[in-house]
């Protein structure tokens, strides 16, 4: 006799509640889910499209679980913020302004008021109703000059709409897990399954594109529409390694002369283990138009500056204002900077903020131009130069062959192609460095506005607000509720070089991230990722004719071998001092950023 499950349905305003949802349920045999992202009337849509499916319970969170509770016929339980919830969100906005308020419903206010009150907390606490209340408290907030705003997923998303920073207060395993209990002794009626049917149905259910399920061994389990290739097959199977057992993975497949999106999950059913790989035909096109050339449209760009480091509020920090002002002219720009500065996203921000932003931008490779994509570009009726309007990005352009190069500033000066197109150029130039004297010549001929790019090293002072602020949107993203970092981590950050400038720290945040099952991210763990680092990006020793003697002082000297000791060893500070022949007590004490060896 198959055993009774609870069948409940999981509305999530956030992905990474979704994901909470789905841990905690891995664990409850009792409990089968399905579970949806939808805030608000968003989540009400999908609440009313299933509720003919005899769930037992529905679960979801504070607005959104008020609004279905009106429409639903079977008991709806919301997963209560709690005190803890709140505290968390408030050190993270501590860590980054003192001048913040907390925006939200009944539900998340009225915890917020007891747990400031206990702490004797002064903090500005305002309770709303409604998308309007929201939109009003936060015009008041901006005219008092607030910047930072705490709340739920619909104050966080109209709060960044209206610049403010803003941090969303996220639901621990406690709290989705206090719900599920509840939702367990709340539900009278129990259902027995088919359960494949059910695991196929759950697969196929809104879907668009090919659902393909493989198990645990690789094998083929399920399709919903073309039966896959044995190539097929084998690309998934090397893919099943890198899906994590949480978060989904996602990334492009060409087949076919097409792009295809695919997403794999793992998947449980009972007590084995299944993958998921969803394809669906790609928007973005990743083929170029002709070589060197790509043209993307404002849904495809928005996408892509969205998964970027700025797109992240506060990330841009002095750059903003710059970029907000020169959006809206129509005099081509120049922007410089260094690898993983984020030239590319600049552009696309300049983009997004313009006036040409309903027609196509144009990405115009130089490092990729050869005869065939520069005949398109000056002599096909398609080249985009012949467009009436839209934003044509030369990215690389110290890349150019001379000769192109010339061809172009010749044809931009002598026509109009200036005013009926939006001009942006790139280039890769060293902090303190005059850019190559071909790009001097662009800017000076076409009267070019300069944007020059930062380096994160130079924002070192900024480094704990950007990690924090970061911080947040993966918790959002990868379900979890990291709060911050352990006494000595950020000061490793702020010292490093960070050579790769902003790509690189994103991506160490996200692997700290990841592997971080705390509350805090640890120094040890900060410290081995960034020796990796260091021994990926180490650059060539100069030459001995080449070398300027600094004098150093003997703890410097000692401090920088015991530093290469330990990425020689590849983060491993047990072999590095037993191969310095010295304890693991003496290599912490030189290591250590706040101790001095007396």
């Amino acid at each position: 006799m198959q055993k009774a499950v609870t069948r409940i349905l999981g509305i999530a305003p956030y992905e990474g509640l979704r994901t909470v949802m789905e841990r905690v349920a891995e664990d409850m045999p009792d409990i089968q889910l399905e579970s949806y992202v939808g805030d608000l009337d968003a989540g009400v849509s999908i609440a009313a499209m299933r509720l003919g499916e005899r769930f037992d319970a529905i679960i979801s969170r504070g607005g959104t679980a008020e609004r279905i509770e009106k429409i639903a016929d079977i008991p709806v339980v919301s997963v209560k913020v709690s005190v803890y919830d709140i505290l968390r969100a408030i050190k993270m906005a501590e860590n980054y302004t003192k001048l913040y308020a907390i925006v939200g419903f009944p539900s998340l206010t009225e915890p917020a008021h007891t747990l400031c009150d206990l702490l004797a907390k002064e903090v500005d606490i305002l309770t709303v109703h409604n998308e309007q209340e929201i939109l009003d408290t936060l015009d008041r907030l901006k005219l008092g000059g607030y910047k930072m705003v705490i709340g739920g997923m619909h104050t966080y998303t109209l709060a960044r709409q209206k610049g403010f920073d803003a941090f969303l207060i996220t639901a621990g395993m406690e709290s989705v897990y206090d719900a599920f209990q509840q939702a367990l002794s709340i539900s009278t009626h129990f259902r027995t399954l088919q359960q494949e049917n059910l695991f196929l149905k759950r697969i196929a259910q809104d879907r668009s594109g090919n659902t393909i399920v493989l198990s645990e061994q690789g094998e083929l389990y399920f399709h919903t529409r073309e039966e896959p290739t044995k190539a097929q097959i084998q690309l998934m199977k090397k893919r099943i390694a890198e899906i994590p057992p949480a978060a989904p993975l996602k990334f492009y497949e060409h087949e076919s002369g097409s792009v295809y999106r695919v997403t794999a999950r793992t998947m449980r059913f009972g007590n084995e283990k299944f993958y998921s790989f969803q394809y669906q035909e790609s928007q973005v096109p990743l083929r170029s138009v002709s070589n060197g050339i790509r043209v993307f449209s404002e849904v495809e760009i928005v996408q892509l500056f969205t998964n970027s480091f700025y797109s992240v509020s506060g990330s841009m920090g002095d750059l903003e204002q710059q970029v907000n002002s020169i959006a809206p002219t129509r005099q081509p720009v120049m922007i410089l900077g260094e690898p993983g500065t984020g030239k590319e996203q600049i552009a696309r921000a300049l983009y997004l903020r313009g006036t040409q932003v309903k027609s196509p931008f144009i990405v115009v490779d130089c490092s990729l131009m050869n005869e065939k994509g520069w005949d398109f570009l000056f002599s096909h009726p398609s080249s985009p130069l012949n467009d009436t309007s839209g934003t044509v990005y030369f990215q690389n352009f110290a890349a150019f062959p001379e000769g192109y190069r010339k061809e172009l500033l010749a044809a931009i000066s002598e026509t109009d192609i200036a005013k009926r197109l939006r001009l942006i150029f790139s280039c890769i130039c060293g902090e303190n460095e005059a850019p190559p004297e071909t790009v001097q010549i662009v800017v000076n001929r076409l009267g070019c506005l300069t944007l020059r790019l930062p380096t994160l090293r130079s924002r070192a002072d900024e480094i704990p607000s950007l990690a924090s602020l970061y911080l947040s949107n993966l918790d959002m993203e990868l379900g979890k509720q990291i709060i911050g970092f352990d006494p000595g981590a950020v000061e490793l950050l702020m010292q490093y070089e960070w050579p790769n400038n902003n790509t690189q720290f994103k991506r160490v945040l996200q692997e700290l991230a990841t592997m971080t099952d705390a509350a805090y991210i640890r120094r040890s763990a900060v410290l081995e990722i960034l020796s990796r680092e260091r021994s990926l990006h180490r650059r060539p020793s100069a030459r001995k004719n080449d070398e300027v003697f600094v004098p150093r002082t003997l703890e410097e000297i000692s401090r920088e071998a015991i530093e290469r000791a330990v990425e020689a060893c590849g983060g491993n500070q047990t072999a590095a001092a037993k191969q310095l022949g010295i304890s693991r007590t003496t290599l912490w004490r030189y290591l250590s950023p706040n101790s001095e060896r007396k």
